[in-house]
């Protein structure tokens, strides 16, 4: 398995599992980041945080720390 973070600009992963709890799983679970959901990468920020991600129709930046929770497929 593979943490969204470290995937390349341009590419498309689905979401496999969320690493973390409570609020913070509850906030990505809004956000549309369930079991099963494609997430294609757009851009990273010029330090490379925060990155921007196509996700369900629209466009969301993640922090890699919250990114580094998320496994992919």
């Amino acid at each position: 398995m593979l943490s969204l973070d470290k995937v390349s600009v341009g590419k498309s992963v689905i979401v496999s599992d969320l690493k973390c709890s409570g609020v913070l799983r509850e906030r990505m679970l809004a956000l549309g980041l369930t079991k099963g959901t494609k997430i294609e990468v757009i851009r990273k920020g010029p330090s490379g945080d925060p990155t921007v991600y196509y996700i369900r129709g629209t466009m969301i930046a993640l922090r890699k720390e919250e990114a580094s929770l998320i496994t992919v497929y």
